[in-house]
């Protein structure tokens, strides 16, 4: 079984010349998911939705392409993708010729699609738009919506998770509101190199505490541990220490290597969450 310190991340490695999908390394989310009580199928709805943003390639006479590429990989597959090797897979790319656009988008879903279910049947494949430069211009900056929780003054104490300050107005009316923090930060598993990122909750159901929740978010600063499970970690502890009746989860991580990592979970069916870029982003 694969496992992040069999990977790539955190080593000195060559890129290679030529297409190689061999380099995407697949990684199980199933032993991340069992330490927040998650086994078999998922609880949640979502998916996991990166942006490359240096995607390149060449056409059959050599002239090199470019284009920003969204990848949408759904919650449900038994695997996510080690993010070096989908940097250095996507670098593979460089120099290979490919006929046009929609080859490119092919080779991109089918080999993408592979990794996440890891051998086994392709059960939902993984979205793939790929942005033009002539679409470039409508890509906005546009902040997380919601009450910004920053504004609070507060002390913090906790740098690892702790559920334990989620709290909720259980005997008070139930509110729908939304709420978000660009206080986010948290270390990858492996290297333990920083991740920044903003984070939105929307639910409805028993009031969140505001400073609790500010103090949660902030209490992830010094845990190792990847982006997606960080996002399912989240929903999962307000979930069971707020008892919300719907609650929506999502988090837009800075790019590192040209890449940017933004997983959203759900406890219902529902449209998935504009993709606007932020300033930090």
């Amino acid at each position: 079984m694969n496992s992040p310190d069999q990977s790539l991340l955190g080593k000195v490695v060559g890129y290679a010349d030529h297409y190689d999908a061999s380099l995407l390394y697949p990684l199980p989310r199933a032993a991340q998911r069992a330490e927040i009580g998650i086994t078999g199928k998922p609880v949640f709805l979502g998916a996991d939705i990166w942006t490359a943003y240096e995607l390149s390639w060449l056409n059959p006479r050599g002239k090199p392409q470019v284009a920003m590429g969204r990848f949408i990989v759904p919650c449900e597959s038994t695997h996510l993708v080690e993010s070096k090797s989908l940097k250095l897979y996507l670098n593979s790319l460089n120099n290979s010729r490919f006929a046009d656009f929609d080859e490119m988008k092919s080779v991109l879903q089918k080999d993408l699609s592979a990794a996440i279910w890891h051998g086994g049947a392709v059960q939902a494949a993984v979205g793939v738009q790929l942005l033009t430069p002539e679409q470039f211009g409508a890509e906005k900056i546009h902040e997380l919506d919601g009450v910004n929780l920053d504004r609070l003054d507060l002390d913090c104490t906790h740098y690892q998770p702790a559920p334990e300050l989620l709290t909720a107005a259980f005997g008070e009316q139930p509110v729908t509101e939304t709420l978000c923090s660009h206080l986010l930060k948290s270390n990858c598993l492996v290297t333990g190199q920083p991740d920044w990122g903003s984070v939105s909750i929307s639910y409805s159901g028993p009031q969140i505490e505001q400073a609790g929740l500010l103090q949660y978010i902030v209490s992830f600063r010094n845990h190792n541990e990847f982006h997606e499970h960080c996002v399912e970690r989240m929903y999962t502890d307000i979930m069971q220490r707020c008892k919300p009746t719907k609650l929506s989860v999502q988090a837009r991580y800075t790019r590192r290597g040209g890449v940017d990592i933004n997983p959203w979970r759900s406890s219902h069916p529902q449209a998935m969450p504009p993709q606007i870029r932020t300033a930090r982003q």
